[in-house]
């Protein structure tokens, strides 16, 4: 359980939600836009489960104050657009060796398995804010995607522009949270590992446009 935050000025905290806001929306629309038009999703599908319970466990169940409520249904909107394009394009890329009708049982079960643990979670560490959860899923997703790029060997659905975005939407909460937390190590770590993984995403994503002669900045 997290304890004695430091007290911050409210203007430098809402600063840092709002730009941390900014900049995941922004992945999110790159994101649907990418998917668009490259008829697939750009989201793992445990990644997006975990960030569509968390959202809406944090705007109903648990609702955050503002701004960050306020952000929180924004999230939940765009990650609604993604869920749609995972459902519509997703059967592509689901095992060939499996029931087709295992697709959809599979999302549902891993959505409300992602909402039972989120909300768990908050309950065991009087977490109700969602801090643990946020960043654990976060180290979640840095791993799935770097795991999603490498299981295509493509860029579809992906851009720089997608893993920066996530990258630096990341880098301002990180620094809200120590800023309250200094003495949380399971945190730092989570920091840490989130924004490596982040950049590993990048220099992947950068590498493999560039190699087949196309300008990774032109690949928005």
């Amino acid at each position: 359980m997290l304890k004695d935050p430091v007290h911050l000025e409210a203007s430098l905290s809402h600063f840092l939600m709002i730009a941390s806001g900014l900049f995941w929306t922004i992945t999110y629309l790159l994101i649907l836009r990418r998917g668009y038009q490259d008829k697939t999703y750009g989201m793992p599908m445990v990644a997006l489960c975990a960030n569509f319970a968390w959202e809406f466990i944090f705007s109903f169940v648990y609702p955050h104050p503002q701004p960050q409520l306020f952000i929180d249904y924004l999230w939940l909107l765009f990650d609604a657009g993604i869920v749609v394009q995972y459902l519509r394009y997703g059967k592509r890329e689901f095992p060939q060796n499996l029931p087709a009708n295992l697709f959809s049982l599979t999302f549902l079960f891993t959505l409300l398995y992602c909402g039972l643990i989120i909300a768990a979670m908050a309950r065991e560490f009087e977490d109700y804010i969602g801090i643990y959860a946020a960043f654990a899923q976060n180290l979640l997703m840095s791993v799935l995607f770097v795991r999603m790029f490498l299981k295509r060997n493509s860029a579809a659905g992906q851009s720089v522009y997608i893993a920066l975005s996530k990258l630096i939407g990341t880098v301002f909460p990180s620094i809200l949270f120590y800023l309250y937390f200094p003495g949380s190590y399971l945190l730092m770590l989570l920091y840490v590992g989130i924004f490596i993984l982040d950049g590993v995403y990048f220099l992947l994503l950068y590498a493999k446009l560039k190699s087949k002669g196309q300008n990774p900045w032109q690949w928005l």
